[in-house]
């Protein structure tokens, strides 16, 4: 946003700013293409030929134009252009009409040209569109202000600042002209962390001006600071403040600037939420949020619509079936689910917190490994920087070095020296990731109980590769195979899906469109059979399918039924076999959100599931952990180098480790 987001240097995204700008490392598109044989003379034909003779094809036109990505859309006005000598946007606007022609322009328009659009029309004629400009001026990225700038320059030949500022007043425009501006962000000092305080809560009136200077020049991560110093100063909330001593569209305003330093996607929940609840829709702001989140992080987004409202974002639109002037207007339904299934295939890249070591020496390790258990006592210390700060692959080479130059087995060595959580730690570390699998597996098996969270969590977020080498080494390890010892421990439905997870058989490659849609009709129908049928349905699905092929069917499965699959599964479901089924989807649609809810639940409450924190922590170290990182970040809105913290701080050994492998704060 222009003042916070883009106060942070584009070329240096800090941590916080990927919290709300994910779009940058995160799932957002960020110029993806959707169409993978994309052809731009093939578009540009498609359109010429929809748009021919009397009427238009509608549906060919959305169908075409909401299935490529911006840059595409670009590709194929100039593709329109050679081809037939014509304005493709000119031709769009001619043919069609009303809020369809809205929706098609605009996504042909860049970024920055729509969002000059927008606010052109928010200004323009005798009233003006306040919630528009908030929405749009808070959201922007220090680049995207800058663009839109020029855009606005380039379409309307006006200067957009001197614009807003001849339409709006007080200091509500004082703010909208910061917001406008393209600067560095403010230092953080610590001396003024109560500035707000003194501002508002701790004087007779309100100094809206520090409020400005404050929220308006300072980083996220100051920001961040200051409100939960203001907390504690006012003992209220700063959105609480900011309601009680601001009023009227600056208000509104600097309650938009809050929400967007805390969550950007929360706050496009909530303005979506609001466009559509209660009598009748407003659909431009619909169509204007659906539009500019599309390619940015509209998977976010949706997700926070759901934890929020409990809803499916897609099912709200539909079931709402947005009107315009009293008519139903399915073509906003159909974006919806458009942007919805765009987002929800994009790829993440996934991210870990451990590297291997550069200059790395395996016999000058294995030697000081072997000096830090030598002698009276052990400097548990050394033998940490050590091991965490290896790849798994530069540990195996530790363990084979100390047997050929010291003779010595290092796995006993370690065994015998340390104790408690930070031998679980080490020992897990040193092991290759097949056999600390098998091991946690074991772990969850053996004695009186079943550890069935840890069973479900290792099978379904393992891939076919791992599940085959992770049986071997059970079967080296405790001459059994783990699929005996599966079914010796567990019964029923449960078993069944742990077993079909355990062939490591699952089918892999990209969905196939047909069967998806197959598929999700039979999970819908199965949802009216009886529990038996149902879950063996589920399981014979959701258990042999690829990952990507699931996403696609789940988007499916929304429109045959009109519920979200998590919903159906919560309601219908219990037990075991809800959580497996529950894990897999959430595995699916987010995998790194799926262990970041897992740790928050080892730590949460009283006591702690050391067993979870540390299989998790091990064993994602080197996969995907930073993601996991950012995503507990953005879920439980505290860092999990915080959480780790606060929850072993009578450990030092097991804690240091840990941070070690969390690989920094948020």
């Amino acid at each position: 946003m222009s003042c916070i987001l883009q106060r942070q240097p584009s070329s240096n995204a800090s941590h916080d700013q990927c919290l709300s700008r994910r779009h940058v490392k995160g799932r957002g598109t960020d110029g993806t293409a959707y169409a993978p044989d994309f052809d731009a003379s093939a578009d540009a034909e498609a359109l010429y030929n929809a748009m021919k003779g009397i009427g238009s094809d509608k549906d060919a036109i959305l169908d075409l134009v909401t299935s490529r990505s911006n840059a595409q859309r670009q590709e194929v006005i100039s593709a329109y252009k050679s081809s037939f000598g014509k304005d493709l946007i000119d031709d769009l606007k001619y043919e069609l009409t009303g809020k369809f022609e809205r929706l098609i322009v605009s996504l042909m328009r860049t970024p920055a040209y729509h969002d000059a659009k927008e606010i052109h029309d928010a200004i323009k004629g005798a009233g003006t569109n306040e919630r528009c400009l908030i929405e749009v001026l808070v959201s922007r990225t220090n680049k995207q202000i800058h663009d839109m700038v020029a855009a606005y320059k380039d379409a309307y030949g006006r200067d957009l600042e001197e614009d807003v500022i001849a339409d709006t007043s007080g200091h509500f425009k004082k703010m909208l002209v910061v917001l406008l501006q393209v600067s560095s962000p403010g230092v953080c000092d610590g001396e003024r962390l109560n500035d707000l305080y003194e501002a508002g809560e701790a004087q007779w009136g309100t100094d809206e001006a520090k409020f400005i200077m404050i929220l308006g020049n300072r980083s996220v991560t100051h920001l961040r600071m200051v409100f939960d110093a203001y907390e504690k100063i006012a003992e209220v909330s700063i959105e609480d403040s900011i309601k009680s001593e601001l009023s009227g569209d600056f208000e509104r305003l600097m309650l938009a600037v809050v929400q967007c330093i805390r969550s950007v996607p929360m706050f496009f929940a909530k303005r979506l939420y609001k466009s559509m609840k209660g009598l009748g829709t407003a659909d431009n702001t619909l169509i204007r949020i659906m539009i500019c989140r599309s390619e940015i992080d509209m998977l976010d987004i949706r997700e926070c619509f759901r934890l929020r409202y409990e809803k499916s974002l897609y099912n709200m639109i539909k079931v709402g079936k947005i009107s315009l002037a009293g008519e139903f207007f399915p073509e906003a339904a159909q974006l919806a689910y458009k942007m919805w299934e765009i987002s929800s295939m994009t790829k993440v890249q996934l991210r870990p917190t451990v590297r291997p070591a550069s200059g790395f020496d395996p016999a000058a390790d294995a030697q000081a490994l072997r000096k830090a258990m030598k002698g009276f006592g052990t400097d548990e210390d050394a033998i940490i920087d050590i091991v965490a700060q290896r790849s798994n692959a530069q540990r195996q080479e530790i363990r084979q070095t100390f047997k050929s130059l010291l003779g010595r087995d290092l796995m006993k060595d370690l065994k015998s020296e340390l104790s408690k959580n930070l031998e679980r730690l080490i020992i897990g570390l040193m092991l290759t990731p097949a056999e600390f699998d098998a091991k946690m597996m074991r772990k969850a098996m053996e004695g009186a109980g079943t550890d069935e969270h840890a069973l479900i969590e290792i099978l379904v977020t393992r891939n076919n590769e791992q599940i085959q080498a992770m049986n071997a080494a059970y079967k080296d390890a405790y001459k059994k195979s783990l699929e005996d010892a599966i079914q010796s421990d567990t019964s029923g439905h449960f078993c069944r899906i742990l077993v079909s997870l355990t062939q490591g058989a699952r089918e892999e490659g990209p969905a196939d469109m047909e069967r998806a849609l197959a598929d999700a009709q039979e999970l819908a129908d199965a949802c009216n059979a009886d529990s038996d049928d149902m879950e063996m349905k589920f399981m014979s699905i959701l258990c042999t399918r690829s990952f990507p092929h699931l996403r696609k069917v789940f988007q499916e499965f929304v429109k045959c039924s009109n519920k979200d699959i998590e919903q159906i599964i919560k309601k219908e479901m219990s037990g075991d076999v809800k959580n497996a089924f529950y894990a897999i989807v959430r595995s699916v649609k987010n995998q790194p959100s799926y262990f970041a809810d897992r740790l928050y639940k080892a730590m949460k409450g009283l006591g702690t599931d050391d067993r979870a924190l540390i299989r998790i922590m091990v064993s994602r170290s080197e996969v995907d952990l930073f993601n996991i990182r950012k995503e507990f970040k953005e879920t439980h809105d505290a860092s999990l180098h915080e959480f780790i913290q606060g929850d072993t701080s009578g450990d030092y050994p097991a804690e240091k480790t840990l941070l070690i492998l969390c690989g920094g704060e948020d």
